[in-house]
């Protein structure tokens, strides 16, 4: 698509009735709510599904100048096409979507195998382009000859529509950048970055696990359990305390980006990125939920962003297409969604936002797998941390975010005791996850495979935040610039994934 027609594109969708957009997607509603009813959306087994973000870096094959290694890559659009990956937000970005499986050995076990196998064929295949995609949160390196911010900020205006340069030109991104205040900023410690447009989002890369409940009328109790697991499993996952040093205030103290700065920076940038161009915040921490009506009527209520027309054809989901649109931009931290392309298939499910991409795709699964063996497990034993206060879960996904293993956590354990011990409250809730692991037909062995990479961070109070920060200070220490701190750890971090991505774990480091 060219710069004018995707303008045109834009202008198009920006001309949309947003109210008569709301009263489809309440007409939506209200079929979804009916079929809710007639229990089209049970199922007779959980299912689980996840979605996995890369970005590219270039590989620097002709070995030109050491400062060209590991620098973020634009992917090109028939890379993506061969490799099967979907575009994202930014030109550098590549994302995974796994098929549902069924929640059991096998069905792991499936979602493990396909994950390896399609992302080593991708990796073979970049590598033939000189590039290599990275399993990150938040990249700090930008391409070659250029700077963070240019990147990031570089636009162009085609009659009044503004279009970010490194955007992949899906419609409803640019969209996005001209239906706001026309400025986007990140708020973070110590970080000056404005934009017209959203593309600062694409700074950041997650995973996204799917659990789909078996009785529809079961969401809200689930969503309350998976809500209080938000803080404590981003806690363990935290893997972006730094930025491209270029993003900075300018002669900011390198002391003070190690004791003020975030270890989970992509929450920061995720929100306050896409609050800036709205009235109301719509990457939030979600309220707990009171019954399946109210989980499809707050997408219903939420504020309008891109009021995008929807094409309706004979799937069973396209009964509810403009509800679908709609909530692709009701961005919670926790998520209800509900999908099928058949009736056969149609499903209530939960997504769980927190979790950035981890090291090594064994990391990456080891937190899906807790997340969902935590859903089973709690609800199974009617854990009493579902009577956690909420504003406790909202203060301690923020504290996880702001200091990882040394947050201060409030859990409340299965014999009902209150603690403020991160470590008794995430043992407490990885036994739940083995119990409820364990409750699906997974062995003890096997239980034990998937969760030691995480009872591996507990016992050494190390996660791959940790980690990137005593890089960081050892080489401010040895006389390095931030920049140059950042840089090389970013490197070293690329070359141990890059013998244990497939195969290893980020114990292996």
């Amino acid at each position: 698509m060219t710069e004018s027609e995707l303008a045109t594109a834009v202008r198009d969708v920006l001309a949309v009735d947003s109210e008569a957009y709301q009263t489809e997607a309440a007409a939506d509603a209200d079929f979804v709510l009916s079929e809710l009813d007639s229990g089209t959306f049970d199922n007779h087994q959980s299912i689980l599904g996840l979605e996995y973000e890369f970005y590219a870096v270039s590989e620097d094959r002709w070995h030109t100048d050491k400062e060209n290694e590991f620098a973020l890559a634009r992917v090109p659009r028939r890379l993506l096409e061969l490799i099967g990956f979907e575009k994202e937000l930014g030109l550098h970005n590549a994302e995974m979507t796994a098929s549902p499986q069924p929640f059991n050995s096998h069905g792991l076990n499936a979602i493990e195998s396909e994950v390896r196998s399609r992302l080593a064929a991708a990796l073979d295949c970049s590598q033939s382009e000189g590039l290599r995609l990275v399993s990150d949160a938040m990249w700090t390196i930008p391409p070659t000859g250029e700077t963070a911010r240019g990147y990031l900020t570089d636009s162009i205006e085609d009659g009044g529509v503004r279009i970010a340069t490194n955007m992949s030109d899906a419609v409803r991104y640019h969209a996005m950048a001209n239906s706001g205040s026309g400025e986007f900023r990140v708020d973070a410690p110590g970080v000056d970055l404005t934009a017209a447009t959203v593309m600062p989002e694409s700074l950041i890369t997650s995973i996204q696990p799917h659990y789909q409940v078996q009785q529809a009328m079961d969401l809200p109790r689930y969503f309350r359990y998976a809500v209080r697991l938000a803080g404590p499993l981003l806690a363990l996952g935290v893997n972006a305390p730094f930025f491209p040093a270029d993003l900075y205030e300018e002669g900011i103290d390198p002391e003070r980006v190690l004791d003020e700065g975030w270890q989970e920076n992509r929450i920061a940038v995720f929100e306050s990125v896409l609050n800036s161009a709205t009235e109301t915040d719509k990457v939030a921490f979600p309220k707990d939920l009171d019954s399946i009506e109210e989980a499809v009527q707050r997408v219903v209520d939420d504020e309008t962003m891109v009021p995008m027309p929807v094409d309706r054809d004979s799937d069973f989901h396209d009964n509810f297409a403009t509800l679908r649109r709609k909530h692709g931009t009701y961005w919670r931290w926790v998520r209800p969604v509900f999908g099928g392309p058949t009736r056969s298939q149609a499903n209530a499910r939960i997504e769980f936002r927190p979790l950035p991409a981890q090291p090594t795709v064994r990391d990456s699964m080891a937190l899906m797998v807790a997340f969902a063996g935590a859903m089973e497990g709690l609800t199974r034993t009617e854990h009493p941390v579902a009577d956690l206060d909420w504003t406790d879960a909202k203060d301690n996904f923020y504290a996880a975010m702001r200091d990882g293993l040394d947050a201060d956590i409030t859990w409340i354990t299965a014999d009902g005791s209150e603690t403020a011990d991160i470590d008794i409250a995430l043992t407490d809730l990885l036994e739940h996850a083995a119990e409820g692991l364990r409750a699906v037909g997974l062995d003890r062995g096997e239980v034990d495979s998937y969760l030691q990479p995480l009872q591996w961070r507990i016992e050494n109070s190390t996660t791959p935040a940790s980690w990137k920060q005593s890089e960081v200070r050892s080489r401010l220490d040895s006389g390095d610039s931030l920049s140059e701190a950042i840089r090389s750890t970013q490197r070293l971090y690329i070359q141990n994934q890059s013998s244990t991505l497939i195969e290893g774990t980020f114990t292996d480091w």
